[in-house]
């Protein structure tokens, strides 16, 4: 896959440009990424910073994390898609929440490691070998 990719919210009012592949992706499964995802968990893939570039207006949503770390969620105000969390005293990194979609991005947008599998939907089963944390590592 090559770099830049980029990807829009539903409606297109939000959009990105990602000039290098993520750090790292990973799958969490805590309660409150299950809220937002409406899913079983959220794919998260963490990025520098300065290799993201954003396009649009987003509104802003805050909250604490049960690590205490602040966790800040940017989206559309018009779609209400989720764009990208971060946390202001970590200002080098983003967690994107949109990602590209097709074929093409898939491998690398795959996660890497399952987080939080303490708060799992009993339903789902990891596949064997599967990278996973009880909560966050």
């Amino acid at each position: 896959m090559e770099f830049p990719v980029s990807a829009a919210c539903q409606c297109g009012q939000v959009s990105y440009t990602l000039k290098r592949a993520p750090m790292k992706v990973f799958a969490c499964h805590c309660q409150e990424c299950q809220k937002l995802s409406t899913s079983p968990y959220s794919v998260t893939a963490v990025c520098n910073t300065e290799d993201v570039e954003f396009r649009g207006e987003m509104s802003q949503w805050e909250r604490l994390a049960e690590s205490g770390n602040k966790n800040y969620a940017k989206f559309c105000p018009q779609c209400g898609n989720r764009i990208y969390h971060y946390n202001p005293d970590a200002p080098e990194t983003v967690k994107l929440k949109l990602k590209p979609v097709g074929s093409e991005v898939s491998e690398e947008f795959a996660p890497q490691a399952h987080v939080w599998v303490s708060e799992k939907q009993a339903w789902l089963t990891l596949e064997e070998g599967t990278v996973c944390f009880d909560k966050q590592p």
